[in-house]
């Protein structure tokens, strides 16, 4: 019996939750195609020299239709199937505005641009891979700020806005293809030790190493699962449900 590897595409794969969830799926032995933004990504490029056969980098921007399209072309070149896409990718924007400061409008473009199309356009341009591989899995790590429910701030628009966005974007999607065996997860990452905010965020309960592992543990329990019964889930990492 031939035994295929698993494969994997991960986005925003420049540091933090998805650098980590590059190293993880690397020791979990999926080959790995990593979409990094910033021209030259250290940690990435060393991953690289150690799993030499296993990991692709490309250059991605995840707002762009064409540098999705190039990637998408780079990746068909080396495999005609994905097992799992992780749509990782995001930017923050404004943290501070209140409905009774000015808000830029412009800027929460962006930030919708890359967390709530960035995500569409991957699973979109990616589906016919995916719905290839043997696992059909679609990752959005989304975040518990995109809940309407549990909705306590009063400012982060963009941020908030475009991860609600997200979240209903991936109910859309598994409707779409859980009969063809696909199926879609939600993840809010914890509060994680990264850049998000443009330094470190020291004070972070978990490293993005503790997050990532603790991800990839419920995409592991699910995969398993009959993708036909299986609902679209809005987790945190440690498998927690939240209200959408």
């Amino acid at each position: 019996m031939i035994v295929l590897k698993k494969t994997a595409f991960v986005t925003g794969a420049d540091r933090g939750v998805g650098l980590a969830l590059v190293k993880c799926l690397l020791e979990l032995e999926y080959d790995v195609f990593a979409g990094r933004y910033a021209d030259h990504v250290p940690q990435l490029n060393e991953l690289k020299e150690a799993h030499a056969d296993r990991l692709q980098v490309l250059q991605l921007d995840i707002s762009s239709d064409e540098s999705v399209a190039r990637a998408f072309e780079a990746t068909a070149a080396r495999t005609d199937q994905l097992d799992l896409l992780i749509n990782n990718g995001a930017i923050l924007g404004d943290i501070t505005a209140t409905v009774l400061d000015p808000l830029h409008y412009a800027e929460m473009l962006d930030v919708f641009n890359v967390n709530t199309l960035g995500s569409l356009r991957m699973s979109q341009t990616f589906m016919p891979l995916l719905l290839k591989g043997e696992s059909k899995f679609l990752l959005n790590i989304s975040s518990e700020a995109g809940s309407i429910s549990d909705c306590y701030r009063d400012s982060w628009y963009a941020y908030c806005m475009s991860k609600a966005a997200l979240n209903m974007q991936s109910k859309l999607i598994h409707n779409g293809i859980k009969q063809l065996g696909g199926r879609v997860l939600v993840v809010h990452p914890g509060w994680v030790q990264t850049y998000m905010q443009g330094q470190l965020d020291a004070a972070a309960t978990l490293t993005p190493e503790q997050s990532a592992s603790s991800i990839l543990k419920l995409v592991e329990a699910r995969i398993s699962l009959d993708a036909a019964a299986a609902d679209c889930e809005y987790v945190d990492y440690a498998g927690n449900a939240l209200n959408w």
